[in-house]
């Protein structure tokens, strides 16, 4: 069954269908073509009661909506909007006449995400590599041979320091102090500003010891308004609860600690150090990427918490390679960070950069291990990975799974720019 934003009944008078008025040998005419959207039906389906609430939107136009965000690096807000004003995207999206009004308010597309979660977004990676391979662009002999590595996916905040994480902290106790209609004894809101404000100033000024003073006081006023706050007797919600746990670790955490808190809105960040000589430390997430090693097709992608060891990525990986395109590679290329044989698979070849005495092919094969940093550099800058704006781990996942879609719909892009349609003889 299909679930549709009701339409008119009949087109508007003397409107002409988009494929009457759109080129069918623009790319993005031909790539509406080759997914199959009816897929997306049956997978989510199953997400939405018939008869219940307000009729859902078009699985192909919500669907439609996510891989033109990533593919042109835009937000929900710009993608909503911009879909009024351009005929190509409104015939990728399903709609057969020319619109006039935004297809659904941007907050549809953050609540969809939130239905299908990372699992159903996997789905989306999955269509994209589908649809290359029934165009035989991607072949099984292609997905034997991949490069796996791993980057970072930064979160969408501020670079923690103490003091701030301090204030933000407090801020958010006095907010669910209010939620519950619960009397402080004190705020601490203008007596925090101030301190959170010379705390800069001093810090700009190299005016060390007199910035740390400041910090201290903003910690105290966190302390005490968490001490007043955990006198409550009554029971707390679990959004509450959450916020009061997080403020607690956040005044006990130390220097030295593992697992700190980096973000009050973000939690689940985590600090990583790459060795990177412009940026000592990223806060975000790992992701692991596949791609195949000739034409560098993205065939797994997926984001992971905890700052494993990359060689402990290596399996996971393999394993979603084999899930989203059913054919197991056999070689994989890796750099030398994923050393150590009890993290590699059985079944599979794992060639370390760096290797001598190999067979020529499989010497080009290695040398073409450093083809997939450009693809990596490509989804950060083009498609929306290097800065990650969505809410919680989930939002990690969905992110990179995106991203990947983006850079395989755009592979065929240029696919289908290469290959021109031929005139039609008459």
């Amino acid at each position: 069954m299909q679930w549709r934003k009701p339409t008119r009944s009949s087109p508007p008078s003397g409107a002409t269908p988009l494929r009457k008025l759109l080129n069918h040998a623009h790319p993005l005419y031909r790539l509406a073509g080759v997914l199959n959207w009816a897929s997306f039906d049956a997978k989510f389906g199953k997400l939405y009661a018939e008869g219940v609430g307000r009729p859902a939107l078009a699985t192909r136009l919500v669907v439609g909506l996510h891989y033109l965000k990533y593919l042109y690096n835009v937000s929900d807000e710009v993608v909503v909007g911009s879909w009024v004003e351009n005929p190509y995207w409104q015939y990728f999206c399903g709609a057969e006449y020319f619109e006039h009004e935004v297809p659904c308010d941007p907050t549809s597309l953050v609540k969809w995400r939130q239905r299908v979660g990372a699992e159903g977004v996997e789905k989306l990676l999955r269509e994209s590599l589908a649809a290359a391979q029934r165009e035989q662009v991607l072949t099984a002999h292609e997905l034997k041979s991949v490069n796996v590595d791993t980057t970072v996916q930064e979160k969408a905040i501020a670079f923690p320091t103490d003091a701030r994480l301090y204030h933000k902290a407090r801020g958010a106790l006095v907010r669910v102090a209010r939620e519950l209609d619960f009397k402080l004894r004190q705020s601490f809101a203008r007596l925090g500003k101030r301190a959170l404000i010379r705390q800069g100033r001093y810090g700009a000024a190299r005016q060390f010891k007199r910035a740390r003073r400041e910090t201290r006081k903003l910690r105290t006023y966190l302390g005490r308004v968490l001490r007043n706050v955990e006198r409550r007797r009554q029971p707390l919600s679990e959004r509450h609860a959450r916020v009061l746990t997080l403020a607690r670790r956040l005044f006990a955490q130390q220097r030295t600690d593992h697992g700190k808190v980096y973000s009050v809105h973000a939690p689940e960040v985590e600090c990583l150090a790459k060795g990177k000589v412009h940026k000592h430390y990223e806060f975000g997430c790992k992701v692991r990427i596949v791609t195949t090693s000739r034409q560098g097709w993205i065939v797994g992608i997926d984001a992971v918490h905890g700052n494993p060891y990359e060689g402990a990525t290596l399996k996971p990986a393999l394993a979603q390679v084999k899930k989203l395109t059913g054919v197991r590679p056999q070689e994989a290329f890796v750099d030398k960070g994923f050393r150590g044989q009890r993290y590699h698979p059985q079944a599979v070849a794992v060639y370390i950069s760096g290797r001598g005495n190999l067979a020529p092919r499989l010497g080009k094969l290695l040398k073409r291990r450093a083809a997939i940093e450009p693809v990596i550099g490509h989804t950060k800058h083009d498609h929306r990975m290097e800065r990650n704006y969505l809410l919680g781990r989930a939002g990690d996942r969905i992110n990179a799974l995106l991203s990947g879609c983006a850079w395989n719909l755009k592979k065929l892009w240029r696919y289908f720019v290469e290959h021109p349609l031929q005139p039609c003889l008459t």
